[in-house]
């Protein structure tokens, strides 16, 4: 867990620069580091997504994981919790940004690889050497984040302290089944979700990243059964 909880504190620390440098950065700044960041994360997935071995595995991945997840309506879900939060959190001038700031910033952080294996091999090894590298871009990434998103960037340093927690807590049970081409494949997946998320900032769209989650974990039925019929 001290690898997560020096990623979470990094996230928070991210933040807390972001919130004093907004004051002073011009609305036209703040909407081009908007884009910055969407193309850098756009970048950033489709490294990830390149990797694949299988590209067929990533388009059965992405097909059951969103029709799973828009049947669980885990979207909704998400951006109903975010604006739960907001009601308590929001006044006038963050009205409408916590949700966002909130939900993006979960997805980016919790979405890929490094978060997985980071958060096992801090668990079982005491390496906690990639989740502190995953905490430095973290904490980088909300800088310029909450500066265009607000503070709802901070608040899912606790989504990532749960969704690391509990992997590093059943880590025993998941490092087996984690082998190297299920984490490729892994990768590639959340390496295209990634990717969408960047889309969304830099279009302002909506693409439902949020309903395609549970993509992420089928290549671990996958890549098996692939291997057992050949």
């Amino acid at each position: 867990m001290i690898g997560t909880i020096i990623n979470t504190a990094l996230i928070l620390l991210g933040t807390a620069l972001g919130l004093l440098l907004r004051r002073g950065i011009p609305e036209r700044v703040r909407t081009a580091l908007m884009s910055a960041m969407g193309l850098a994360t756009v970048l950033i997935g489709l490294k990830g997504a390149m990797g694949t071995n299988d590209t067929l595995c990533v388009i059965l991945c992405l097909a059951f994981g969103g029709a799973l997840g828009s049947a669980l309506n885990l979207e909704l879900r998400l951006e109903h919790f975010g604006n739960r939060i907001e009601k308590h959190l929001g006044n006038g001038k963050e009205q409408g940004s916590i949700a966002k700031g909130f939900v993006t910033a979960t997805l980016v952080y919790c979405v890929g690889a490094m978060a997985i294996v980071g958060s096992i091999s801090s668990a079982l090894q005491g390496d906690h050497s990639t989740l502190i590298a995953k905490g430095i871009i973290d904490g980088l990434t909300a800088i310029v984040f909450t500066s265009t998103l607000g503070i709802g960037v901070g608040l899912s340093a606790f989504s990532v302290l749960i969704y690391q927690g509990l992997i590093a807590i059943l880590a025993m049970w998941v490092s087996p089944i984690l082998t190297p081409q299920v984490i490729t494949e892994m990768s590639a997946v959340g390496g295209l979700l990634i990717a969408a998320i960047g889309l969304n900032l830099i279009y302002d769209k909506h693409i439902p990243v949020g309903n395609l989650l549970p993509a992420i974990f089928f290549p671990i039925a996958y890549v098996p059964l692939a291997a057992l019929f050949g």
